[in-house]
């Protein structure tokens, strides 16, 4: 049986900033939604009163605090006198009937691909993966693995300065650029119309991985992400354990330097690049160099049990992909991994 408890399960301290210690874990693993959980975004600024918000927007805010899972009359909306207030409040509040609906934050993001759901910002997607992520990740000693984990969640940058394939954080990457750099390794530039300043990150290795843990929630680190590099082998153990988690199936996901599968039968694009480039390749669609260049990575991933998946992918792989933009920028969208796979569902 799984730990419950308040933050009991969080055995290393890293990405504070997932909110671990608002939520507790459920007997089969999963994020139960939790008052704490709530009232955190309840205080999010967009809903928090301040100095002239009217009694109306104070006193709802108050009783949310006290009692999170509240019935919200539309009357109690309408009384708020700034309409941008209001319309934020019907927002969190339909988001939070959903969250509880569904009972945990697993179990709403899931739902949020199946069928009529409600549509959410990219920002609440990222929280949402964020703290999953973490849970998923709560027993992992690998700084690298960890640090791989961040792709789920947050957008990067791809360099390939010097044969390396180094990923960045998009955000940070830009942030120092116009601010200054950090130290550690060479140009990593945000190729988005302007020229930035140089921008340098610490790259994480072997041999200095231990630094990932005092910074994690910082986000800058970098990763060298080719082919036989320890990166790229910990993002696969990453999928792996996302898929274990939300469909509790064993899969072994190895790094590939191409799709060398004359029955290839299904495929997984990671983003919607590299599903775009996958289909087309599958279909035999000619594409040009610079394509193709913008594939990032590829894994091939097996079933354990052969039982689990359609009749017709019975013993064969599926291969994922994961490429970048234009503007060389890599974003994950782990729910591909959640509706794309051919499993066979229960009746």
């Amino acid at each position: 049986m799984a730990e419950s408890g308040k933050s009991a399960f969080w055995k290393s301290a890293f990405w504070k900033s997932a909110g671990g210690h608002l939520v507790e874990r459920t007997e089969n693993g999963w994020l139960a939604v939790t008052d704490d959980y709530l009232r955190a975004y309840y205080t999010r600024p967009e809903l928090h009163p301040v100095e002239g918000s009217c009694a109306a927007e104070h006193a709802l805010f108050e009783k949310l605090m006290a009692a999170p899972r509240a019935a919200v009359a539309p009357s109690e909306i309408a009384a708020i006198a700034d309409e941008d207030a209001a319309d934020s409040y019907r927002f969190i509040l339909g988001f939070r009937d959903f969250l509880l609906a569904h009972g945990t934050i697993e179990g709403a993001y899931r739902a949020l691909f199946e069928g009529d759901a409600p549509q959410l910002p990219a920002m609440i997607l990222d929280q949402m993966v964020h703290l999953i992520a973490r849970n998923i990740l709560s027993d992992v000693s690998d700084p690298i693995r960890v640090r791989a984990g961040e792709l789920l969640f947050r957008e990067q940058i791809v360099s390939t300065e010097g044969g390396r394939l180094m990923l960045a954080d998009s955000e940070i990457v830009e942030m120092h650029a116009k601010s200054g750099g950090l130290g550690g390794l060479g140009a990593l530039l945000v190729e988005a119309g302007t020229r930035p300043r140089e921008v340098s990150l610490d790259v994480l290795d072997e041999d200095n991985k231990a630094i990932y843990w005092d910074r994690s929630d910082r986000f800058d680190t970098a990763i060298d992400f080719r082919f036989t590099q320890p990166a790229l082998d910990a993002f696969a153990r990453v999928l792996e354990a996302w898929i274990r988690h939300f469909h509790g199936l064993e899969v072994r996901i190895q790094p590939q330097q191409s799709i060398r599968d004359a029955a290839w039968s299904w495929h997984v694009g990671l983003d919607a690049q590299a599903s775009r480039i996958l289909n087309a390749l599958y279909e035999q669609t000619p594409l040009p160099p610079e394509e193709l260049d913008r594939i990032v990575a590829l894994f091939r991933l097996e079933f354990a049990d052969p039982g689990a998946v359609i009749d017709t992918m019975r013993g064969k792989p599926v291969w994922l992909g994961l490429a970048m933009t234009a503007d060389r920028k890599v974003k994950v969208k782990p729910q591909n991994l959640l509706v794309n796979l051919p499993l066979r569902r229960a009746e």
